[in-house]
């Protein structure tokens, strides 16, 4: 019955860790039709987060980073944290369409962080680097530590977001924008 549920955690760490993964190398690389670090810089501006160029690489080493060490089951609390983390800045953006992705709203994301904190909650399993290392670095002590600060962080980027767009929106209704000072 083990076997089974290592198993079980084996195939949900690869696909959760393969998509995240390659939704960061999108990111950073432009590999599988993304748009690369300047791209994504771009947009990441559009989208309230600034400075872009910081935000893109922090979500595309969040994504790449935290998807590959879910794959191997390695650093998996700590992983599973940045994973989460990383979509809450990505359910923020789509939560004003509604839930469902075909309207464009948060559906995907939220999956995909809270696939993969329930990873870093329950741990890899058998089949992973974490195991090989006798859970050096899957240790309960961490799970707290990495999930608090991920919620930290990821609230004070969506708070910066907000305050951004709603300066934004402010601006849009008085008739002006100034993308000088909105960038200060």
């Amino acid at each position: 019955m083990q076997h089974r549920k290592d198993l079980g955690l084996l195939a949900l760490r690869l696909g959760v860790g393969g998509v995240l993964a390659a939704h960061g190398t999108q990111k950073l690389f432009g590999w599988c039709g993304g748009d690369g670090l300047e791209g994504t810089s771009q947009a990441m501006e559009a989208m309230g987060f600034r400075p872009g160029r910081v935000n893109a690489l922090a979500a595309g080493l969040g994504e790449a980073g935290s998807g590959l060490l879910l794959a191997f089951g390695f650093a998996t609390p700590v992983a599973g944290a940045a994973a989460a983390g990383t979509m809450a800045g990505a359910v923020s953006v789509n939560a004003p369409a509604g839930f469902f992705a075909q309207s464009g709203g948060y559906e995907f994301p939220a999956l995909l962080g809270c696939s993969a904190a329930a990873l870093g909650i329950a741990g890899p399993g058998r089949y992973s680097l974490d195991h090989l290392t006798r859970h050096a670095l899957d240790q309960p002590w961490l799970i707290a530590t990495a999930f608090t600060m991920s919620a930290l962080t990821a609230a004070a980027v969506i708070r910066r977001r907000i305050a951004v767009t709603s300066e934004r929106e402010l601006a849009e209704e008085r008739g002006f924008i100034d993308e000088q000072e909105l960038a200060e």
